[in-house]
């Protein structure tokens, strides 16, 4: 059994399960981290979860002036993160 945390202004913590239960499957998720931190633990953050994972919208300013982009990492599970200025 793995453990993992992503910690800073908020902390999500996960684990896999044991072995003898049911696994975690889910379609339609994804994890939203908008305005959670600063800008550059949230831009950190999508650096990591980037690493063996793909970026489908890098991390960028939109013309509303927000900052946000999409990746999904090596495990599968996409997320949003963003923030203002």
């Amino acid at each position: 059994m793995a453990h993992g945390i992503l910690t800073g202004p908020v902390a999500l913590f996960a684990s896999d399960v044991a072995g003898d239960e049911a696994s975690f499957d889910t379609a339609g998720l994804m994890f939203a981290l908008l305005g959670t931190a600063d800008p550059a633990t949230l831009e950190a953050w999508f650096a990591a979860l980037a690493e063996g994972g793909t970026v489908s919208d890098p991390l960028q300013e939109r013309p509303w002036g927000a900052h946000d982009g999409q990746v999904t990492d090596r495990f599968g599970v996409p997320w949003l993160i963003g923030y203002e200025d």
